[in-house]
């Protein structure tokens, strides 16, 4: 009887630890789409002519650069109430590594449109392009071209870095696992576990890394 209590138990924690890898997978990606979003106008205020803009993207880049990210999560989470946001705490997590992944990728960005030649923009105004369409079809494919290797180490950075959202109540990987250890008492066990899984779906993601980077 003690017997079938016990592997029933390892049953649903190998089960939670799934859940709760599901639940990473998922606020990280929430993450990186919100950072994509908000990395391209802070990328182009960083790129622009205009010394007001170039002052703003600069000044959001080097506040979430500097700010740890457990205290950005936690910022978020107690201050999103104080303005009408009550959020789950899923949605808060993703808003915070949304804002801080926004101000690495905008770099990575920058850096991929600084290697292209400048030559190209005139080219293009000498076709009829304009300056949209010069950007949209011109520019930023190169850009994320020669952006991929960084913006996919920033993807598995994030993906990392989200193991911190157990502090504000999410329920990742991070957090079953200490659940579980707090349970069962096999800390060597369930711990390695958690890094097997958090290694595994690092390498899926540097695989499919290099995937796109041979596609582009």
């Amino acid at each position: 009887m003690n017997a079938f209590l016990g592997t029933t138990s390892i049953t649903v924690s190998l089960w939670l630890v799934l859940v709760g890898a599901a639940m990473t997978i998922a606020v990280s990606f929430a993450a990186i789409i919100l950072g994509f979003i908000l990395a391209a106008p802070v990328c182009a205020a960083r790129l622009s002519s205009s010394w007001l803009a170039r002052r703003a993207g600069g000044l959001y880049v080097s506040i979430f650069r500097g700010v740890p990210l457990l205290v950005q999560l936690l910022v978020a989470y107690y201050l999103l109430p104080f303005f009408g946001l009550d959020l789950p705490s899923f949605f808060a997590a993703a808003i915070a590594l949304g804002v801080c992944t926004a101000a690495y990728q905008a770099e990575n960005l920058r850096g991929g449109f600084l290697v292209i030649p400048a030559g190209q923009r005139a080219a293009a105004r000498a076709f009829g392009y304009s300056n949209l369409q010069t950007w949209r079809r011109i520019l930023l494919p190169q850009a994320l071209r020669a952006a991929a290797p960084a913006m996919v180490n920033e993807i598995i950075s994030i993906l990392k870095a989200s193991s911190l959202v157990s502090v504000v109540g999410v329920a990742d990987l991070t957090r079953v696992t200490q659940n579980i250890v707090a349970r069962n008492m096999r800390p060597i066990f369930w711990y390695s576990l958690a890094a097997a899984v958090y290694l595994l779906i690092n390498l899926v993601l540097a695989g499919a890394g290099n995937l796109a980077e041979r596609r582009l």
